[in-house]
């Protein structure tokens, strides 16, 4: 290996580390239900906060609310991986890298 590639991959290794830490920055809210349900999760898909309103809490069906948390939930962790997979793929060129989105 060469210094030439050495560097680059050490410019490579930086730049990942930098935009992981901006994922961990980054949040990405979805809503189930009209907005009954909103789940906010950041860059790294981790559930940072859930939001439920009142009105979708029927003790007679807790299925329907549990469907709505979970759609809301798979939704934003969806949209948090289509926004990092963006962001790695700038840094990589595409280059599809292994542990990588």
């Amino acid at each position: 290996m060469n210094l030439s590639m050495l560097n680059q991959a050490r410019q490579l290794k930086s730049k990942l580390e930098e935009t992981q830490k901006e994922l961990a920055k980054m949040e990405v809210t979805a809503e189930a239900g009209k907005g009954a349900v909103r789940v906010t999760v950041n860059g790294q898909q981790d559930v940072l906060a859930i939001s439920i309103s009142p009105e979708v809490m029927d003790p007679r069906n807790p299925r329907a609310l549990e469907r709505l948390v979970l759609k809301a939930i798979t939704d934003a962790q969806e949209k948090s991986r289509k926004q990092a997979a963006r962001k790695m793929k700038a840094i990589t060129g595409g280059l599809k890298l292994p542990g990588l989105f």
